[in-house]
């Protein structure tokens, strides 16, 4: 299978999006990449997400990955909890969802924001 999008173009959205402090949808990824949200164009973006990741860590920088959210709560979606080595490093153990996953997320977020809005 081909990849949906070279992992350098999405680095260069994320990027941009922390810089901004903000987060993105994965529906709004998708558009800046030439889709449509559809589950498995979701998939695929979540495989790139996770080589997007891998650079960062070896760069030593904070992950991206967890700024990509779903629309209807503003939290990542079940593959960054899955696989979201940071998460466990973290000593995370809770709910993906509601306030404690939402307080975990913005902190992780966070982290993102500052170490991007000066580069």
């Amino acid at each position: 299978m081909n990849a949906l999008a070279d992992w350098q173009e999405v680095r260069a959205h994320l990027i941009a999006a922390a810089r901004a402090g903000a987060t993105i949808t994965y529906s709004e990824l998708l558009a800046h990449l030439g889709y449509a949200f559809s589950r498995p164009k979701m998939r695929q973006l979540c495989a790139v997400l996770g080589t997007v990741d891998e650079d960062a860590e070896a760069r030593g920088e904070p992950e991206l990955g967890v700024l990509v959210v779903r629309q209807s709560d503003g939290l990542p979606g079940q593959g960054w909890w899955v696989a979201g080595t940071p998460r466990r490093e973290r000593g995370y153990d809770g709910l993906w969802e509601g306030p404690e996953a939402r307080r975990f997320i913005a902190t992780v977020q966070k982290e993102a924001f500052e170490f991007w809005r000066t580069r």
